[in-house]
């Protein structure tokens, strides 16, 4: 009877040694882990999307799933700033294992809110500009990720506005002011379109619901248009898509994803790409590196991209020359 009870009393305490020591015991299996990610992005459009879900499929492929040992809190903005910061709050106050931030503005209320969490932005036009690294080789904080400035991408859709629209002689942009992001590129497109000899004729924006006056406004004043990377306008394309159709004014953009929207030309890369090589980042993260020691990461890839049914829709006759080198789209 004493051997019994001394057996008794010796594996409950090993049960409860077990229980104290942190694992969870399920059917004589300790459960994995759950690692929370918090996804924040400024506002909805294709091309931030598919950055956020490359993101989701490099996780996926390193054996991170939703639903398993991966939770993911995606919160999107839309556009507004003050919710944009109480997004970065919530996700920092809910510690979560990191956080991913979409765009410049969901970067910055993040790497404002925390110096803790490690945190990955993508689709950010200058991260050392927008002070959310110290530099791209050394980022010396909690923060890294990639940038979506090829340092070709603007300088050539600028070359090919010159060349495949020889008669153009002012080009229309249109953006948001308020965007880091878009200044940065705006006064990289001005000084492109000046060596080229064309001249640029900007009208600015506050809100997407702005976005259709302002290529209302831009019409007979403008041979082209030109929308680079910005959130709130690229957010509201069908609407400058419509009055280039309704006018024929040749449209170029920023990035390959509003080609394949109904926009003429871009020199572009696959967001998805850019996603998917930030989604590695984490992963190297979740493994123990430290943000500091990645270096922000950039597109890979640039291609010309030309959207078929658009440039019928612009009233612009394609070329051999025009084609030979590019990704066709909507045919």
């Amino acid at each position: 009877m004493k051997k019994s009870l001394a057996v008794i009393m010796t594996s409950a305490l090993l049960l409860l040694s077990a229980c104290g020591s942190g694992s969870k015991v399920t059917g004589g299996e300790e459960k994995e882990k759950v690692v929370k990610i918090g996804i924040t992005q400024i506002v909805e459009h294709p091309s931030l999307d598919a950055a956020r879900e490359g993101f989701i499929a490099a996780l996926k492929d390193a054996g991170y799933e939703e639903g398993k040992n991966l939770k993911i809190d995606y919160q999107n903005a839309q556009g507004d700033m003050n919710n944009n910061m109480s997004i970065a709050q919530k996700l920092v106050s809910d510690k979560n294992d990191l956080i991913l931030a979409i765009a410049t503005p969901s970067a910055q209320a993040v790497v404002q809110s925390t110096k803790d969490i490690p945190i990955l932005f993508t689709a950010i036009t200058d991260p050392v500009g927008a002070e959310l690294v110290e530099s791209l080789e050394k980022p010396g904080k909690n923060a890294t990720g990639t940038s979506d400035t090829h340092p070709d991408a603007i300088k050539n859709t600028i070359a090919a506005i010159k060349k495949f629209i020889p008669d153009a002689k002012k080009v229309g942009i249109i953006y948001n002011n308020g965007e880091p992001n878009s200044v940065v590129n705006v006064k990289n497109a001005k000084k492109a379109l000046e060596e080229v000899g064309l001249e640029a004729v900007e009208t600015t924006v506050s809100t997407s619901s702005d976005v259709k006056q302002a290529a209302e406004s831009l019409v007979g004043r403008a041979d082209v248009f030109y929308i680079p990377k910005d959130n709130t306008v690229v957010s509201a394309l069908e609407s400058v898509i419509n009055i280039a159709n309704e006018k024929d004014i040749p449209t170029f953009v920023g990035e390959g994803d509003s080609v394949k929207r109904g926009t003429f030309a871009s020199y572009g890369f696959d967001y998805h790409d850019l996603g998917y090589t930030t989604g590695r980042m984490a992963v190297d993260i979740l493994k123990g590196k430290k943000p500091s020691e990645i270096p922000v990461g950039f597109p890979e890839n640039l291609e010309l991209v030309i959207n078929k049914k658009a440039a019928e829709e612009e009233g612009i006759t394609l070329t051999d020359e025009m084609l030979k080198d590019a990704k066709i789209v909507g045919e």
